[in-house]
């Protein structure tokens, strides 16, 4: 009988892939103390992006879209430049910023969804090396996508979503 109860209590704990891994997500901290460390390789600041003169829009969270506004805040990219982790983090599986993407548009049309540091969060326009796994702060998450060449003028960058898509600009 205390065997059972045993094995019940730990049975849970075992089959969680998450604690296998080595890697637990701390939930109980203060979300208001978590920072983004450098996102891409060159932009150590991770400067936010401003407005474009090309017509393109501006970076910032609530920027007027066509069809709504903008629900992320853009993070100064060059095009094939290296993007790491901003902290300890799970990969989650793809990210994509457009449903029906135009011909163009399918060339840039990638990215990861993270959690770490008690948050859910996406980077778009990132090819990331692998979708699946963890990654400690600073390492490589994959290049950014050519913006350029289908956004011609452009400021490149990655945008930073939030999952339940709330405003990221606090933790930069």
């Amino acid at each position: 009988m205390r065997v059972t109860i045993i094995l019940a209590l730990l049975l849970p704990a075992v089959l969680c892939g998450d604690h296998l891994s080595g890697y637990e997500e701390e939930h109980s901290h203060d979300l208001s103390l978590v920072k983004f460390g450098q996102l891409c390789s060159g932009n150590p600041t991770n400067r936010k992006r401003g407005c474009d003169e090309h017509g393109w829009g501006c970076g910032h969270y609530g920027a007027r879209r066509n069809h709504g506004t903008h629900k992320g805040l853009d993070i100064v990219c060059n095009d094939g430049d290296t993007v790491y982790a901003p902290f300890d983090v799970k990969l989650n599986g793809p990210a994509a910023p457009y449903r029906k993407p135009t011909a163009l548009q399918k060339l840039i049309n990638d990215g990861v969804n993270l959690s770490g540091e008690g948050l859910c969060f996406k980077l778009f326009y990132v090819k990331p090396d692998k979708y699946k796994g963890f990654l400690k702060k600073g390492q490589r998450i994959g290049i950014l996508h050519p913006m350029q060449k289908v956004y011609p003028g452009i400021t490149s960058h990655t945008h930073v979503q939030m999952c339940d898509r709330s405003d990221p600009t606090k933790y930069f």
